[in-house]
Parts: C-alpha cells; sequence; structure tokens
C-alpha cells in the first residue's frame, strides 16, 4: 500500500481534496519520494528550505502535500508550518540507524500536537533498496508506534530512488511482507 491509496481509504465521497505535510528528519528522502511520486527529475531534487507545495491528482482526489524541510534548525517549528491536515506523512531513513531516537523523539512530539490530532500516519520507510535498511516491523518498534491508538498508523517500506512502495495498490503484504497496520 503506497501513499496515495493509503490516504485514499480516508476521503468521503463529498470530499475531494486532503491536505497532507510530509516530515521528517533531515537526509531521509522527503523531497526525492515526493519528486518520484511527481514523476519529476531526481537529479534536479534538492533539500528542501522551508516549505514546498506539490498537488497530486490520484483517482479523482487532489493531494496538496506541503513538503517541509528536515533540518534540525527548523524541526521545532515544524507544527507552525501547517495548520488543519488531513493526513501526516513522516519519512525515516531505514538504513541510518544512528538518528533512528531522534527521529522517534520529533515524531512523539508531533503525534502530540493538537492540530495533527487523529490525522492518519504513514511512515515510510525509506531507502530500503540500502543493504543497511531495517524493515517495517523494526522501523514501528523503533519510532514506538505500537502504543499510538488515537489514530490509524502505517509503516511502510519504500525506496524514493526507485518509487518501489510508493504507489502501489491497497495490497496488504509487500515485496518484503513486512509492514504494520494499526487502528
Amino acid at each position: 500500500m503506497g501513499l496515495l491509496s493509503y490516504f485514499r481509504k480516508f476521503y468521503t465521497s463529498k470530499r475531494k481534496e486532503a491536505k497532507i505535510v510530509l516530515l521528517g528528519p533531515e537526509s531521509a528522502g522527503k523531497s526525492t519520494c515526493l519528486a518520484t511520486l511527481c514523476n519529476e527529475d531526481l537529479a534536479k531534487v534538492i533539500p528542501t528550505r522551508g516549505f514546498v507545495i506539490k498537488s497530486l491528482l490520484h483517482d479523482g482526489y487532489r493531494l496538496n502535500i506541503w513538503d517541509v524541510g528536515g533540518q534540525r534548525s527548523l524541526s521545532p517549528y515544524w507544527i507552525y508550518y501547517v495548520s488543519r491536515v488531513d493526513a501526516l506523512v513522516y519519512v525515516v531513513d531505514s538504513a541510518d540507524k544512528d538518528r533512528h531516537k531522534e527521529a522517534a523523539k520529533e515524531l512523539n512530539q508531533l503525534l502530540q500536537e493538537e492540530r495533527f490530532a487523529g490525522a492518519p500516519l504513514l511512515v515510510l520507510a525509506n531507502k530500503q533498496d540500502l543493504l543497511k535498511a531495517l524493515a517495517a516491523a523494526e522501523i514501528l518498534e523503533l519510532l514506538e508506534l505500537s502504543s499510538v491508538i488515537d489514530r490509524s498508523v502505517l509503516v511502510h517500506p519504500c525506496s524514493g530512488k526507485s518509487g518501489d512502495g510508493l504507489n502501489e495498490g491497497s495490497s496488504t503484504t509487500s515485496k518484503a511482507g513486512a509492514y504494520c497496520f494499526l487502528s
């Protein structure tokens, strides 16, 4: 289940637009994932400074995706970039084990914010094409998401560079066979 199909199930027939915020640590691959979804040239992807808004059309729905820079100096201000979001996408570098505790702390702080209350969360366990990448189930555990009960949570493996896992259908298993869905 990729980004587009995951959020599709939260839409109603009357509502044809969603505001999604894309967050995560610096160099996790947020901009690369978004560029891949938008069929953009990955050679032109640069780190986001501030934020970028892109719109995607998917099955008649418009997804307005706010790509917010992940620099450490910006992370305390993430909550001020957006108000009333329909969903959160948090991208982590699955192979960067040194930064998983930091990512967990930042994500936990985000989930406590009232403006994100109840918004479904999709964690993209990015960079699955790297040999040292952890499986989605391991990312779920490291980010301490198994105890989240106030929202739908999905941790899904992907590769922003190749596009694997970003725009799949709604099957319940991935190629790696390891992702976790909680509701």
